[in-house]
C-alpha cells in the first residue's frame, strides 16, 4: 500500500456526527475531493526514511491535511473564489457563514487528529503544529495586506509566503522526523527541505494561475491577476516594466471594475513581454538543485533519497 493509499483510507474512515448536518456536510465534501495530499505524504515519506514506523504517523498527517483544508475553505472566503479542486467552493455551495463555522470545525478536528502522535514526541509535535498554525495565520494577513499595497518587495513576499505556505511543508516534514525519533539536527534540515519545497511549490501556483489549464489546474486561470495578488510575476513586473509597460500595469491594477476577459490576457501579454515566465522557472529549477543538494546531507538509504527527489521533479513540472 503506498503512502497515499494509506492517507486516502484513513481520510476515508473519518466518522462524522450526523448533526447538526451544515456543520459536519461540508467537512465531508472538502476532504472528499482529494488533491494531492502532498503534507500527509512528508510526513509519512520523512518518517519511513528516517526508519520510523509509518503507522503511528498516519494520524498526524490526516491532522495536517484536514488542517491545510481549513485554510483552503477561509482563504477562499476570503478570495472570493468560487472554484476548488474543479468543484464549487464551500461558500458557493453553501454560504460564508457555513464555510466560516465548518473551517473552525476542522481545526478542532487537526488538533484531534495531530495530538495522536506517539507520546514520546506528542508534546513537540504539537508545539511544532501550534507554532506553525500562528505562523501561516501571519502570513495571511501579510497576503491581504500586500493586495493594497504598490511597494511589496521581493523580499517581503518571499516571507509572505515562507510563512503561508513553506512553514506547512516545513512541519510535516519535521513531524514525520520527530515521529521518527530523529535527532535533533536531522529534523531541522527536514524542515528546511520542506520550507524549500513550499516555496517551489507557490512558485509554480503563480505560473499555473496565469498559464495553465482550468481543466488540470482546478481553479479559474487569472484570480491572482484580478485580484491584483502580490506574486512574483506581478513583483517582477512592477520592477522591470517600463514605458508604456508599466503605465498599463498601474492602469490595470488601479481599476477596480475591470473586466477578467480584458483584464487577465493583458497583464499576462505584460508578462509575457517582460519574460517573467523564463525567469520564474529558473528560479525553480535553481531551487529544485538546492533541495536535493539539501536531501544529500540527511543519513537515509538511496531509495528513500530517490522518492524525494522524485517528489521534487514532479513538483518542478506539475499542472495541477
Amino acid at each position: 500500500m503506498t503512502h497515499l493509499d494509506r492517507i486516502n483510507a484513513a481520510i476515508a474512515a473519518i466518522a462524522y456526527p450526523a448533526q447538526p448536518e451544515q456543520l459536519y456536510e461540508p467537512i465531508a465534501y472538502t476532504m472528499s475531493l482529494g488533491g494531492k495530499r502532498l503534507r500527509p505524504q512528508l510526513v509519512l515519506m520523512a518518517c519511513e526514511a528516517l526508519g520510523g514506523d509509518v503507522e503511528r504517523a498516519i494520524q498526524p498527517a490526516v491532522g495536517l491535511e484536514l488542517f491545510h483544508n481549513f485554510t483552503l475553505l477561509h482563504d477562499d472566503v476570503m478570495d472570493r473564489a468560487d472554484v476548488r479542486r474543479g468543484q464549487p467552493t464551500v461558500h458557493r455551495r453553501w454560504n460564508d457563514n457555513v464555510a466560516i463555522l465548518s473551517g473552525d470545525a476542522m481545526l478542532t478536528m487537526a488538533a484531534q487528529h495531530i495530538a495522536q502522535a506517539p507520546s514520546k514526541c506528542a508534546q513537540q509535535v504539537m508545539e511544532l503544529f501550534n507554532r506553525t498554525a500562528m505562523e501561516i495565520y501571519e502570513g495571511q494577513q501579510w497576503d491581504m495586506d500586500f493586495e493594497y499595497r504598490d511597494d511589496v518587495s521581493a523580499e517581503e513576499y518571499l516571507e509572505m509566503i515562507r510563512l503561508k505556505t513553506s512553514v506547512l511543508l516545513g512541519c510535516a516534514c519535521e513531524m514525520g522526523a520527530l515521529i521518527a525519533g530523529a535527532p535533533h539536527d536531522t529534523c531541522e534540515r527536514f524542515y528546511k527541505v520542506g520550507e524549500q519545497l513550499g516555496l517551489m511549490f507557490q512558485m509554480q501556483d503563480d505560473l499555473l494561475d496565469v498559464w495553465g489549464d482550468p481543466a488540470t489546474f482546478g481553479k479559474e486561470i487569472g484570480g491572482d491577476i484580478m485580484n491584483n495578488k502580490k506574486t512574483f510575476l506581478l513583483i517582477d513586473a512592477i520592477q522591470q516594466a517600463q514605458g508604456d509597460d508599466a503605465l498599463e500595469l498601474r492602469r490595470w491594477i488601479h481599476d477596480e471594475e475591470a473586466l477578467r476577459n480584458m483584464k487577465v490576457p493583458a497583464v499576462t501579454a505584460i508578462y509575457e513581454r517582460l519574460g517573467l515566465r523564463q525567469q520564474l522557472e529558473q528560479r525553480m529549477a535553481a531551487l529544485a538543485a538546492d533541495v536535493k543538494t539539501q536531501l544529500s546531507l540527511i543519513d537515509m538509504d538511496e531509495e528513500h533519497r530517490k522518492g524525494f527527489e522524485r517528489l521534487v521533479d514532479n513538483l518542478l513540472h506539475r499542472m495541477s
